[in-house]
This record gives structure tokens, C-alpha cells and sequence, in this order.
């Protein structure tokens, strides 16, 4: 029957139709997958698609499809801006190196969608020789292309090219491509990249009214996990209450007992938000901290009781009741707010 729909082609588009009822999308995309060559150009049309949703299918889809890399790789020299991007985009998911020619001139293309794009892609791919091309994007004019930089780059965990990736990380002048190169920095977990993020650390420029930013940065050292630990205990002494804050934040979260020393210090600094994030941050190593605290609610600064208390009321131990009942009975024991001790913990 495929002459009386226009032979493979109209098959092909009769199967994409098919995808705008949810129970025949799957039983037509393998048919488009058997279909192979002759579903393609049917394809590459329906990229025009505005259903994102449906745009995912077909994406998917065509790079399933070995055949369909040759007639993706001459869109990209014709098609609207939109679709090319759309088409490196599967050339990624599909990750067939021969279209690493392709993408290489994308990358040099004049439209930004399509070189942020293309740099995805071929980080996707993995061929590290890709990575000179690469590189000098982290300078590209439009910021969204910079962002993408950082994450392709990044993937290849190449020491080498962290300095080139700080450089965005600490002078970029638009924030959110800074916060692309601290999580690409994160992400490669690498302890060559860590002294670059603790240098962003001690940075205003990254937490001052920027919280949103400093929440990526913190995730990225903490993804660093154990080599991190040193560094940030180092920035308990910091001069900046804000960086004494984070690190303590941050040891709490990657939850290494040799921080416990240093963080039953730190629940003593007069800054009330770094005692009050090293009390919070040593609650969660639970029962062998508990005497700490028993010991800091005997603290002339009501300050420390009051972020002590709170935090062993954090605790599961058999201990930890007929503390926080002594504090009950005894109201002359204030907090920083002149309520009880013990007001703030029930």
C-alpha cells in the first residue's frame, strides 16, 4: 500500500502523524527506525515542529538512524538557524564521529544557537582532538555560547585547559556564564580544578547578593568530596565571615569526620551566621558530636548556647533529652533574643 501514500516517504509521514496520539508513538517510532533512509527527509521536515515534546521524539529517533548522519550533516548548511541547531543537537545523541567535520565548521558558524550547540555536540562525541576548536569559544562574543564552552570543555577533564575555563570563572562578566564554569569545574571532579573554585570562594564577587550563584559554587566544591576537606578547613580561619560561612556549610555537607575538630571551633565564632552554619553543619555527624555541644551551652555569648541547643535538638541520643529538659527548667539560661534557652529548640 505505500504507492497509494507516496511510497516510503508517505509511510513516514503518515507514522509522524501517529505521534500526536501518545498510545501509537512507540509502536511508530520503531517503525520509522525500520523504515531507516526513507524516513529521514520526513524527519528532518518535522524538526520544524514547535511541540517540544514531540521534537524530542524525533531527534531520538534519527539518531537511531545510521544512515540519517550524511543528509543531518548537508542540513546543516541549509536549513533555517532554528532546525540546525536541532540537528547538531541529534548529531550529539547519536555521537557518530563522522560528523565531526561538520560540526567543527558549525562551531564557526555565524549564528550562536547553532555554535553553543555544535560545542555540546562535539563534547558529546569525546574526540579530544576537537578540543583546540573548542578552547577559543570561551571567548566568543554572545554569552550563551561562553556557557557552553565551559561545559564542552569540561567534559574532557583536560588539567590543562582549567585555567582557560577560570578565566570565565573569575572575570566573565555575565554571572550565570561564571556559574557555567564553576559546575562544568564541579563536574569533572578533578582535584586539579578544586584550588581554582576555592580561589572563587574567597571571591565577593560570588556571594555578595549572589546567592543563587554561590549555592552552584558550593555544589561544586562539594562534589570535589574528600580533597576538599583541607582547603575548606583552611577557610574556617578566612578573614571574610562569608567564606568562614561556606566552608562550613560545605564540610557539613561532605560530612568527612576530620572536619569535626575544626567545625566544634568554629561553633565559638562571634560572627553569628559562621557559629550558627558550624553548629548546623556538626549536627548532622549526629551522636559522636553530642558532648561538643553539652560543653559550648556552658558559654558566657548567648549566641553559642542559642545555636547549640538548636542543634543538638537536631540529634537522636539518649543523651540529648535530659540536656534540653535541664535548659527547660532553668529560664535564667538566655538566648541572643532574650527568650529561654530552650524556647528556641522545642
Amino acid at each position: 500500500m505505500n504507492w497509494f501514500t507516496g511510497g516510503a516517504h508517505g509511510e513516514a509521514k503518515r507514522l509522524i502523524n501517529q505521534f500526536t496520539d501518545s498510545t501509537k508513538r512507540d509502536a511508530a517510532a520503531r517503525e520509522l527506525i525500520q523504515l531507516g533512509a526513507d524516513s529521514v527527509p520526513p524527519l528532518i521536515d518535522a524538526l520544524q515542529t514547535q511541540d517540544l515534546g514531540l521534537l524530542l521524539y524525533y531527534q531520538q529517533i534519527l539518531a537511531r538512524i545510521p544512515s540519517a548522519t550524511p543528509l543531518l550533516t548537508k542540513t546543516l548548511s541549509t536549513a533555517h538557524p532554528i532546525i540546525r541547531a536541532r540537528v547538531v543537537e541529534i548529531l550529539g545523541i547519536s555521537k557518530d564521529k563522522t560528523a565531526i567535520p561538520a560540526l567543527l565548521d558549525a562551531v564557526k558558524g555565524e549564528y550562536f544557537t547553532v555554535r553553543s550547540r555544535a560545542a555540546l555536540a562535539l563534547a558529546n562525541i569525546g574526540d579530544a582532538q576537537v578540543l583546540p576548536v573548542l578552547l577559543p569559544l570561551l571567548k566568543d562574543r554572545e554569552s550563551e555560547v561562553r556557557s557552553a564552552a565551559c561545559i564542552a570543555v569540561a567534559k574532557f577533564c583536560d588539567p590543562s585547559t582549567f585555567d582557560d575555563i577560570t578565566n570565565i570563572l573569575l572575570d566573565d562578566p555575565i554571572m550565570d556564564v561564571r556559574r557555567s564554569a564553576a559546575r562544568s569545574l564541579g563536574d569533572t571532579k578533578h582535584p586539579a580544578a578544586l584550588p581554582f573554585l576555592m580561589e572563587a570562594l574567597r571571591d565577593s564577587s560570588w556571594w555578595f547578593e549572589q546567592e543563587e550563584a554561590a549555592a552552584d559554587l558550593l555544589i561544586a566544591i562539594e562534589k570535589m568530596g574528600s580533597v576538599a576537606v583541607a582547603p575548606l578547613i583552611e577557610a574556617l580561619s578566612d578573614k571574610e565571615g562569608t567564606v568562614r560561612k561556606y566552608a562550613a556549610i560545605t564540610l557539613g555537607r561532605i560530612h568527612d569526620p576530620r572536619a569535626i575538630d575544626e567545625l566544634g571551633m568554629t561553633i565559638y565564632d562571634l560572627h553569628h551566621e559562621v557559629g550558627k552554619a558550624a553548629a548546623e553543619a556538626l549536627a548532622k555527624f549526629g551522636a559522636p558530636i553530642v558532648d561538643i555541644f553539652i560543653g559550648a551551652l556552658s558559654h558566657p555569648e548567648a549566641a553559642v548556647r542559642e545555636n547549640s541547643l538548636v542543634a543538638l535538638s537536631k540529634i537522636q541520643d539518649e543523651r540529648v533529652v535530659p540536656v534540653l529538659i535541664e535548659m527547660l527548667q532553668d529560664p535564667a539560661k538566655k538566648m541572643s533574643n532574650g527568650k529561654p534557652c530552650w524556647h528556641w529548640a522545642l
